[in-house]
Protein backbone atom coordinates (compact mmCIF):
# COMPACT_ATOMS: atom_id res chain seq x y z
CA UNK A 1 0.00 0.00 0.00
CA UNK A 2 2.78 2.39 0.80
CA UNK A 3 4.33 1.48 -2.57
CA UNK A 4 1.19 2.45 -4.62
CA UNK A 5 0.97 5.67 -1.88
CA UNK A 6 4.41 7.01 -3.06
CA UNK A 7 3.86 5.76 -7.19
CA UNK A 8 1.09 8.09 -6.87
CA UNK A 9 3.13 11.15 -5.39
CA UNK A 10 5.42 11.42 -8.35
CA UNK A 11 6.34 15.26 -8.62
CA UNK A 12 5.27 16.53 -12.04
CA UNK A 13 7.89 17.67 -14.66
CA UNK A 14 7.98 21.65 -15.75
CA UNK A 15 6.24 22.57 -18.13
CA UNK A 16 7.64 22.28 -21.63
CA UNK A 17 9.64 19.33 -20.67
CA UNK A 18 8.70 16.32 -21.84
CA UNK A 19 9.18 13.61 -19.52
CA UNK A 20 8.62 10.81 -22.62
CA UNK A 21 12.27 11.50 -24.66
CA UNK A 22 14.18 13.73 -21.82
CA UNK A 23 17.42 12.44 -20.56
CA UNK A 24 18.52 14.12 -17.20
CA UNK A 25 20.74 16.47 -18.58
CA UNK A 26 18.28 17.83 -20.82
CA UNK A 27 16.27 19.04 -17.73
CA UNK A 28 16.24 22.59 -15.87
CA UNK A 29 18.09 22.32 -12.91
CA UNK A 30 15.31 24.20 -10.75
CA UNK A 31 12.90 21.51 -11.18
CA UNK A 32 12.53 18.49 -9.06
CA UNK A 33 11.97 15.37 -11.28
CA UNK A 34 11.25 11.99 -9.73
CA UNK A 35 13.53 9.25 -10.82
CA UNK A 36 10.66 6.97 -11.90
CA UNK A 37 9.66 9.46 -14.60
CA UNK A 38 13.28 9.64 -16.15
CA UNK A 39 13.90 7.14 -18.47
CA UNK A 40 16.60 4.38 -17.68
CA UNK A 41 17.38 0.79 -17.66
CA UNK A 42 17.82 -1.67 -20.31
CA UNK A 43 13.94 -1.92 -22.31
CA UNK A 44 11.38 -4.08 -20.88
CA UNK A 45 8.71 -4.77 -18.12
CA UNK A 46 11.68 -4.18 -15.23
CA UNK A 47 13.34 -0.91 -16.94
CA UNK A 48 11.42 2.58 -16.69
CA UNK A 49 10.24 4.05 -19.87
CA UNK A 50 9.59 7.54 -18.85
CA UNK A 51 5.59 7.31 -19.20
CA UNK A 52 3.47 7.65 -16.23
CA UNK A 53 0.13 7.41 -17.93
CA UNK A 54 -3.04 7.35 -16.50
CA UNK A 55 -5.55 4.92 -18.50
CA UNK A 56 -9.67 5.61 -18.61
CA UNK A 57 -11.49 2.49 -19.39
CA UNK A 58 -8.37 -0.02 -19.03
CA UNK A 59 -10.92 -2.88 -17.90
CA UNK A 60 -12.64 -2.55 -21.73
CA UNK A 61 -11.67 -4.41 -24.51
CA UNK A 62 -8.79 -2.66 -25.87
CA UNK A 63 -7.79 -1.57 -22.49
CA UNK A 64 -6.83 -4.31 -21.66
CA UNK A 65 -4.45 -4.29 -24.61
CA UNK A 66 -3.47 -1.14 -24.19
CA UNK A 67 -1.95 -1.83 -20.25
CA UNK A 68 0.02 -4.83 -21.27
CA UNK A 69 1.42 -2.38 -24.45
CA UNK A 70 2.60 0.43 -21.34
CA UNK A 71 3.41 -2.55 -19.22
CA UNK A 72 5.87 -4.31 -21.20
CA UNK A 73 8.01 -1.32 -21.89
CA UNK A 74 8.22 -0.84 -18.19
CA UNK A 75 5.75 2.30 -18.08
CA UNK A 76 3.84 2.93 -14.68
CA UNK A 77 0.07 2.94 -14.90
CA UNK A 78 -2.79 4.14 -12.96
CA UNK A 79 -6.03 2.70 -13.83
CA UNK A 80 -8.93 4.42 -12.38
CA UNK A 81 -11.90 1.97 -12.25
CA UNK A 82 -15.28 1.70 -10.86
CA UNK A 83 -16.13 -2.08 -11.00
CA UNK A 84 -15.78 -4.95 -9.05
CA UNK A 85 -12.07 -6.23 -8.03
CA UNK A 86 -12.54 -9.31 -9.66
CA UNK A 87 -12.35 -7.71 -12.72
CA UNK A 88 -9.13 -6.25 -12.60
CA UNK A 89 -7.52 -9.51 -11.87
CA UNK A 90 -6.44 -10.37 -15.56
CA UNK A 91 -4.87 -6.86 -15.60
CA UNK A 92 -2.50 -7.48 -12.15
CA UNK A 93 0.13 -9.10 -13.95
CA UNK A 94 0.79 -6.57 -16.87
CA UNK A 95 3.24 -5.06 -15.07
CA UNK A 96 6.25 -5.06 -12.91
CA UNK A 97 5.77 -4.40 -9.15
CA UNK A 98 4.61 -1.27 -8.11
CA UNK A 99 3.96 0.02 -11.47
CA UNK A 100 0.28 -0.83 -12.32
CA UNK A 101 -1.51 1.21 -9.23
CA UNK A 102 -5.21 0.98 -8.92
CA UNK A 103 -7.82 3.73 -7.96
CA UNK A 104 -11.45 4.21 -7.48
CA UNK A 105 -12.89 6.83 -9.00
CA UNK A 106 -16.35 8.65 -9.97
CA UNK A 107 -16.25 9.73 -13.45
CA UNK A 108 -19.36 12.28 -12.36
CA UNK A 109 -16.75 14.28 -9.86
CA UNK A 110 -14.23 15.82 -11.16
CA UNK A 111 -11.81 16.17 -7.85
CA UNK A 112 -11.49 12.52 -8.55
CA UNK A 113 -10.74 12.89 -11.81
CA UNK A 114 -7.83 15.44 -10.92
CA UNK A 115 -6.60 12.96 -8.24
CA UNK A 116 -5.75 9.84 -11.16
CA UNK A 117 -4.42 12.83 -13.69
CA UNK A 118 -2.38 14.82 -11.47
CA UNK A 119 0.85 12.95 -11.40
CA UNK A 120 0.70 11.66 -15.40
CA UNK A 121 2.37 12.76 -18.12
CA UNK A 122 0.00 10.90 -20.66
CA UNK A 123 -3.65 10.46 -20.40
CA UNK A 124 -5.94 8.02 -22.55
CA UNK A 125 -9.57 7.66 -22.78
CA UNK A 126 -10.80 4.35 -23.70
CA UNK A 127 -13.98 4.87 -21.76
CA UNK A 128 -17.04 3.71 -23.70
CA UNK A 129 -20.01 1.14 -23.95
CA UNK A 130 -21.92 -0.50 -26.69
CA UNK A 131 -25.44 0.51 -25.06
CA UNK A 132 -27.61 3.04 -22.64
CA UNK A 133 -28.28 2.26 -18.95
CA UNK A 134 -30.48 4.34 -17.02
CA UNK A 135 -27.33 5.79 -15.06
CA UNK A 136 -25.33 6.47 -18.30
CA UNK A 137 -26.54 7.97 -21.75
CA UNK A 138 -24.24 8.12 -24.83
CA UNK A 139 -24.08 11.26 -24.18
CA UNK A 140 -22.37 10.44 -20.85
CA UNK A 141 -19.98 8.08 -22.07
CA UNK A 142 -18.74 10.04 -25.39
CA UNK A 143 -19.28 14.02 -25.09
CA UNK A 144 -19.42 14.92 -21.16
CA UNK A 145 -16.94 12.43 -19.45
CA UNK A 146 -14.26 12.95 -21.89
CA UNK A 147 -14.81 16.40 -21.75
CA UNK A 148 -14.54 16.90 -17.99
CA UNK A 149 -11.14 14.06 -18.26
CA UNK A 150 -10.03 16.52 -21.61
CA UNK A 151 -10.31 19.64 -18.97
CA UNK A 152 -8.70 18.56 -16.39
CA UNK A 153 -5.83 17.11 -17.70
CA UNK A 154 -5.09 20.10 -19.88
CA UNK A 155 -5.42 22.25 -16.02
CA UNK A 156 -3.00 19.92 -14.57
CA UNK A 157 -0.44 20.34 -17.43
CA UNK A 158 -0.16 16.91 -18.90
CA UNK A 159 1.87 16.05 -22.10
CA UNK A 160 -0.20 14.22 -24.26
CA UNK A 161 -4.00 13.24 -24.38
CA UNK A 162 -5.13 10.13 -26.32
CA UNK A 163 -8.83 9.94 -27.36
CA UNK A 164 -10.00 7.09 -28.98
CA UNK A 165 -13.09 7.77 -31.50
CA UNK A 166 -14.71 5.98 -34.01
CA UNK A 167 -13.97 5.86 -37.57
CA UNK A 168 -17.42 5.87 -38.77
CA UNK A 169 -18.04 8.79 -36.11
CA UNK A 170 -20.75 11.20 -37.97
CA UNK A 171 -23.58 13.66 -37.27
CA UNK A 172 -25.53 12.34 -39.81
CA UNK A 173 -25.12 9.19 -38.45
CA UNK A 174 -28.21 7.07 -38.37
CA UNK A 175 -26.64 5.49 -35.15
CA UNK A 176 -26.83 7.66 -31.80
CA UNK A 177 -23.39 5.75 -30.70
CA UNK A 178 -21.34 7.30 -33.65
CA UNK A 179 -23.45 10.34 -33.61
CA UNK A 180 -22.67 11.15 -29.98
CA UNK A 181 -18.85 9.74 -30.53
CA UNK A 182 -18.26 12.90 -33.43
CA UNK A 183 -19.43 15.39 -30.56
CA UNK A 184 -17.12 13.46 -28.52
CA UNK A 185 -14.11 14.37 -30.91
CA UNK A 186 -15.35 18.56 -31.25
CA UNK A 187 -15.47 18.45 -27.56
CA UNK A 188 -12.08 17.00 -27.12
CA UNK A 189 -10.47 19.30 -29.33
CA UNK A 190 -11.75 22.56 -27.99
CA UNK A 191 -10.70 21.00 -24.50
CA UNK A 192 -7.33 20.20 -25.32
CA UNK A 193 -6.25 21.29 -28.53
CA UNK A 194 -3.24 19.18 -29.21
CA UNK A 195 -4.91 15.75 -28.48
CA UNK A 196 -4.30 12.78 -30.43
CA UNK A 197 -7.74 11.79 -31.41
CA UNK A 198 -7.60 8.15 -33.37
CA UNK A 199 -10.31 6.82 -35.05
CA UNK A 200 -10.83 2.65 -35.55
CA UNK A 201 -13.30 1.27 -36.89
CA UNK A 202 -14.79 -2.35 -35.77
CA UNK A 203 -11.97 -4.25 -33.87
CA UNK A 204 -12.14 -7.78 -33.96
CA UNK A 205 -9.81 -9.91 -31.42
CA UNK A 206 -10.23 -12.76 -29.08
CA UNK A 207 -12.81 -10.82 -26.46
CA UNK A 208 -14.49 -8.49 -29.74
CA UNK A 209 -18.40 -8.22 -29.42
CA UNK A 210 -17.76 -8.25 -33.60
CA UNK A 211 -16.51 -11.36 -34.97
CA UNK A 212 -17.92 -13.38 -31.99
CA UNK A 213 -21.60 -11.48 -31.87
CA UNK A 214 -21.96 -13.05 -35.96
CA UNK A 215 -20.55 -16.30 -35.15
CA UNK A 216 -22.60 -16.41 -32.10
CA UNK A 217 -26.07 -16.17 -34.25
CA UNK A 218 -26.08 -20.07 -35.51
CA UNK A 219 -27.65 -20.33 -32.21
CA UNK A 220 -30.81 -18.41 -33.79
CA UNK A 221 -31.23 -20.76 -36.66
CA UNK A 222 -29.23 -18.53 -39.49
CA UNK A 223 -27.81 -14.70 -39.81
CA UNK A 224 -30.05 -11.72 -40.54
CA UNK A 225 -28.38 -9.28 -42.86
CA UNK A 226 -30.09 -6.34 -43.72
CA UNK A 227 -30.11 -6.49 -47.27
CA UNK A 228 -28.20 -9.47 -47.24
CA UNK A 229 -25.18 -7.30 -46.00
CA UNK A 230 -24.54 -6.83 -49.91
CA UNK A 231 -25.00 -3.02 -49.52
CA UNK A 232 -22.41 -3.19 -46.34
CA UNK A 233 -18.50 -2.76 -46.88
CA UNK A 234 -16.09 -3.83 -43.72
CA UNK A 235 -12.51 -2.56 -43.12
CA UNK A 236 -12.20 -4.06 -39.36
CA UNK A 237 -9.48 -3.52 -37.75
CA UNK A 238 -7.03 -5.78 -35.21
CA UNK A 239 -7.07 -4.63 -31.80
CA UNK A 240 -3.68 -5.17 -30.88
CA UNK A 241 -2.89 -3.21 -34.00
CA UNK A 242 -4.71 -0.46 -32.24
CA UNK A 243 -2.91 -0.60 -29.21
CA UNK A 244 0.34 -0.26 -30.95
CA UNK A 245 -1.00 2.63 -32.73
CA UNK A 246 -1.45 4.37 -29.38
CA UNK A 247 1.72 3.54 -27.53
CA UNK A 248 3.39 4.91 -30.90
CA UNK A 249 1.23 8.11 -30.45
CA UNK A 250 2.75 8.63 -27.22
CA UNK A 251 6.30 8.80 -28.38
CA UNK A 252 5.54 10.58 -31.54
CA UNK A 253 6.20 13.96 -30.66
CA UNK A 254 4.37 15.12 -34.34
CA UNK A 255 1.54 13.25 -33.37
CA UNK A 256 0.43 16.29 -31.02
CA UNK A 257 -3.24 17.53 -32.33
CA UNK A 258 -3.52 14.89 -35.37
CA UNK A 259 -6.59 12.41 -35.74
CA UNK A 260 -5.78 9.52 -37.26
CA UNK A 261 -8.07 6.90 -39.07
CA UNK A 262 -7.29 3.27 -38.05
CA UNK A 263 -8.60 0.48 -40.63
CA UNK A 264 -7.85 -2.64 -41.65
CA UNK A 265 -6.08 -3.59 -44.99
CA UNK A 266 -9.24 -4.50 -46.90
CA UNK A 267 -12.50 -3.99 -47.20
CA UNK A 268 -15.24 -6.40 -47.41
CA UNK A 269 -18.91 -6.93 -47.77
CA UNK A 270 -20.83 -7.59 -45.11
CA UNK A 271 -21.96 -10.52 -46.76
CA UNK A 272 -18.27 -11.84 -47.56
CA UNK A 273 -17.12 -11.56 -44.15
CA UNK A 274 -19.73 -13.07 -42.37
CA UNK A 275 -19.60 -16.30 -44.63
CA UNK A 276 -16.12 -16.47 -44.24
CA UNK A 277 -16.50 -16.31 -40.30
CA UNK A 278 -18.69 -19.26 -41.05
CA UNK A 279 -16.43 -20.73 -42.90
CA UNK A 280 -13.38 -20.79 -40.45
CA UNK A 281 -15.88 -22.08 -37.50
CA UNK A 282 -16.99 -24.94 -39.37
CA UNK A 283 -20.31 -24.20 -39.62
CA UNK A 284 -23.04 -24.15 -42.17
CA UNK A 285 -24.06 -20.23 -43.64
CA UNK A 286 -27.52 -19.58 -43.47
CA UNK A 287 -27.75 -15.69 -44.04
CA UNK A 288 -31.52 -14.05 -45.10
CA UNK A 289 -32.71 -10.31 -45.00
CA UNK A 290 -34.54 -8.87 -42.23
CA UNK A 291 -36.10 -5.36 -43.18
CA UNK A 292 -34.45 -2.84 -40.59
CA UNK A 293 -38.01 -2.17 -38.86
CA UNK A 294 -38.03 -5.91 -38.27
CA UNK A 295 -34.30 -6.26 -37.16
CA UNK A 296 -35.07 -3.11 -34.61
CA UNK A 297 -38.24 -4.83 -33.41
CA UNK A 298 -36.46 -7.82 -32.78
CA UNK A 299 -33.28 -6.23 -31.12
CA UNK A 300 -36.21 -4.34 -28.76
CA UNK A 301 -36.75 -7.80 -27.27
CA UNK A 302 -33.00 -8.30 -26.48
CA UNK A 303 -32.47 -4.24 -25.16
CA UNK A 304 -35.44 -5.50 -22.30
CA UNK A 305 -32.34 -7.81 -20.87
CA UNK A 306 -31.60 -5.63 -17.43
CA UNK A 307 -28.22 -7.03 -18.01
CA UNK A 308 -25.92 -7.00 -20.90
CA UNK A 309 -28.08 -6.68 -24.29
CA UNK A 310 -26.18 -9.27 -26.93
CA UNK A 311 -28.32 -7.27 -29.58
CA UNK A 312 -29.88 -3.21 -29.34
CA UNK A 313 -31.25 -0.90 -32.18
CA UNK A 314 -28.18 0.87 -32.28
CA UNK A 315 -25.82 -1.66 -32.59
CA UNK A 316 -28.15 -2.86 -35.75
CA UNK A 317 -27.54 0.41 -37.38
CA UNK A 318 -23.93 0.43 -36.40
CA UNK A 319 -22.78 -2.92 -38.02
CA UNK A 320 -24.73 -2.01 -41.22
CA UNK A 321 -22.87 1.03 -41.84
CA UNK A 322 -20.33 1.33 -44.20
CA UNK A 323 -16.91 1.91 -43.23
CA UNK A 324 -15.98 5.92 -44.58
CA UNK A 325 -12.79 6.39 -46.09
CA UNK A 326 -10.66 9.23 -45.01
CA UNK A 327 -7.56 9.60 -47.49
CA UNK A 328 -6.52 13.05 -45.84
CA UNK A 329 -6.25 11.68 -42.52
CA UNK A 330 -2.85 9.93 -41.39
CA UNK A 331 -3.49 6.51 -40.33
CA UNK A 332 -1.15 3.11 -39.50
CA UNK A 333 1.74 4.09 -42.10
CA UNK A 334 2.66 7.14 -40.51
CA UNK A 335 2.51 5.66 -37.02
CA UNK A 336 4.84 3.06 -38.24
CA UNK A 337 2.56 0.21 -38.05
CA UNK A 338 1.56 -2.30 -40.75
CA UNK A 339 -2.11 -3.20 -39.93
CA UNK A 340 -2.81 -7.11 -39.70
CA UNK A 341 -5.56 -8.47 -42.20
CA UNK A 342 -8.41 -10.36 -41.10
CA UNK A 343 -7.24 -13.45 -42.39
CA UNK A 344 -4.39 -13.80 -40.65
CA UNK A 345 -6.24 -13.16 -37.24
CA UNK A 346 -9.55 -14.63 -37.44
CA UNK A 347 -8.83 -18.33 -36.46
CA UNK A 348 -7.51 -17.16 -33.15
CA UNK A 349 -11.24 -15.63 -32.26
CA UNK A 350 -13.04 -18.03 -34.20
CA UNK A 351 -11.10 -21.59 -33.27
CA UNK A 352 -13.38 -21.45 -30.10
CA UNK A 353 -16.60 -21.44 -32.17
CA UNK A 354 -15.74 -24.83 -33.72
CA UNK A 355 -16.98 -28.29 -32.95
CA UNK A 356 -14.97 -30.68 -31.51
CA UNK A 357 -13.71 -32.83 -34.07
CA UNK A 358 -13.18 -29.61 -36.51
CA UNK A 359 -11.01 -27.79 -33.15
CA UNK A 360 -7.62 -28.61 -34.81
CA UNK A 361 -8.63 -28.40 -38.25
CA UNK A 362 -5.65 -26.66 -40.57
CA UNK A 363 -7.26 -23.58 -41.80
CA UNK A 364 -8.93 -23.53 -45.05
CA UNK A 365 -7.93 -21.73 -48.07
CA UNK A 366 -11.34 -19.96 -47.96
CA UNK A 367 -10.75 -16.28 -47.97
CA UNK A 368 -13.38 -13.32 -48.12
CA UNK A 369 -13.99 -11.34 -50.93
CA UNK A 370 -12.46 -8.07 -50.72
CA UNK A 371 -13.53 -4.99 -51.99
CA UNK A 372 -11.64 -2.14 -53.61
CA UNK A 373 -10.14 0.67 -51.16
Amino acid sequence: MAAATRGLRLPRAGHGISVLTAAPSALQPHRQVHHAVIPHGRSGRSSVSGIVATVFGATGFLGRYVVNRLGRIGSQVIIPYRCDQYDLMYLRPMGDLGQLLFMEWDCRDKESIRRAVEHSNVVINLIGKEWETKNFKFEDEFVNIPQSIAQISKEAGVEKFIHISHLNASMKSPSKYLRNKAVGEKTVREQFPDAVILKPSEMFGREDRFLNHYANMRWFGGVPLVSLGKKTVKQPVYVVDVAKAIINAIKNPDAKGKTYALAGPHRYLLYDMVEYVYAVAHHPFIPYPLPRPLYHLVARFFEMNPFEPWLTRDKVDRFHTTDMTFPDLPGFEELGIEPTPLEQKAIEVLRRHRRFRWLDAELEEAKPKTQPM
